[in-house]
């Protein structure tokens, strides 16, 4: 909806689009609540959404503000139209949200700030769900996303996909997809351990991308196969209770085999390129995790050395984290323990949760229960939600003595 409307209204007049889909969604809940759910409520919605757009820039006060464009949008197909038949066409769905994805990305917003906007206007996120993506405050997350849009008002208009723009702009919006997906998988919500709406939506974006010729990168289809690597394994995530479940602990009987399948083709597709990306390790990672029978018999030494170029191409606190365990699972618990030890910049670390877990879980391997005690309960301090906050409680149990 936010995407059709920012063609009507210009995304310089990207809070009046915003402003228009919340009003819809509003009259939505009350009108669904005492009519029942439309047949067709995306038509519902958008044919809502066109009435309330008709209204604001007719206003006498609008009008003063958006008098310029007052005629364009008036005289534009899609209002002018008395059906909405060809803006919720597919085509026209797709073509509006790739836009977006691109437009979010202009060269005139700050690099650190176009991932958060495509997160928070494309994808419904809010300020906690972007700050947990980036490990950052709320408070820096909202001056970021309020210098976005001012920047992203000043170009004007929608992005436009010349030759050469997009392979510009390629990577920021993979690395929004990216975080999208991650949230859903792994994310900070307060009842949901996994979230799998956002995983299927970040799915289907990369899937825009691949149709579009000039997005069709060996990157996008790393990062396609990334997704659907990860959720072939999200049956398994969860328990009948919703709570999370130990990668070692996952029942691979119920793996998505025919998500994994399609994971494994997508990056044969991925290797047609010269170059090797940070996706292309990714997905290689989570395709070692996905075909192995057990998680004993997953092929840690080929992980570990993904791990090694993963963090030669992108050094960071959490992958030299993720391969310090990798290392622990194939050379011993002590080894790995000196390995997140002598993590670099590992004061970055100190608010991430998953790190005092890892070294619990490595403590606990070792025999040392007091240790591990103290490192879990360190990681239940810093849980982002209440279902974290459980699977670190459940995982600190098997620390307490017998007869606890």
């Amino acid at each position: 909806m936010l995407a059709a409307l920012t063609r009507v209204f210009g995304v310089h007049n990207l809070p009046l689009a915003e402003d228009v889909v919340q009003e819809a969604l509003c009259r939505a809940l009350e009108t669904w609540k005492l009519q029942g759910v439309p047949e067709n409520p995306s038509a519902w919605l958008m044919t809502v959404a066109k009435r309330l757009a008709l209204d604001v820039v007719r206003r006498e006060r609008t009008a003063r503000t958006f008098a310029p464009e007052i005629g364009r949008m008036l005289e534009s197909e899609w209002t002018a139209s008395p059906t909405l038949d060809e803006s919720l066409a597919p085509s026209a769905i797709k073509d509006s949200m790739l836009r977006m994805m691109f437009s979010c990305c202009h060269p005139k917003v700050p690099a650190e700030a176009q991932v958060g906007l495509v997160l928070s206007v494309l994808s419904g996120f809010g300020v906690r769900e972007i700050a947990s993506a980036f490990l950052a405050s709320e408070a820096a997350i909202e001056k970021r996303l309020a210098r976005a849009k001012q920047a992203l008002a000043e170009t004007r208009s929608l992005f436009d996909f010349q030759a050469g723009e997009v392979a510009a702009r390629l990577e920021a919006v993979q690395r929004a997809l990216y975080l999208l997906f991650n949230e859903g998988y792994h994310g900070a919500h307060p009842e949901l351990a996994v979230r799998t709406e956002l995983c299927r939506e970040a799915i289907h974006l990369a899937g825009l991308l691949l149709e579009h010729p000039q997005a069709r990168a060996p990157s996008t289809y790393a990062l396609a196969a990334l997704m659907c690597l990860h959720a072939a394994r999200l049956p398994a995530r969860v328990d009948a209770g919703g709570d999370l479940v130990a990668l070692a602990d996952q029942d691979r009987s119920r793996f998505d085999r025919a998500l994994a399948a399609e994971g494994a083709r997508l990056l044969e597709l991925a290797a047609t390129g010269d170059t090797i990306s940070e996706l292309h390790v990714e997905a290689a990672i989570a395709y070692e995790h996905a075909i192995a029978p057990s998680a004993g018999e997953t092929r840690w030494d080929v992980v570990v050395l993904l791990y090694d170029r993963l963090l030669a191409l992108r050094p960071s606190p959490v992958v030299a984290l993720n391969r310090a365990i990798a290392i622990g699972e194939r050379d011993g618990p002590e080894r790995g323990l000196a390995e997140l030890h002598a993590i670099a910049d590992r004061d970055r670390l100190e608010t991430y949760p998953f790190y005092f877990a890892a070294l619990a879980e490595t403590e606990l391997r070792c025999g040392r229960h007091a240790a591990a005690h103290a490192h879990f309960r360190a990681a239940i301090a810093l849980a982002r939600s209440p279902m974290e906050r459980r699977y670190f409680e459940l995982r600190a149990v098997r620390t307490l003595p017998v007869d606890s």
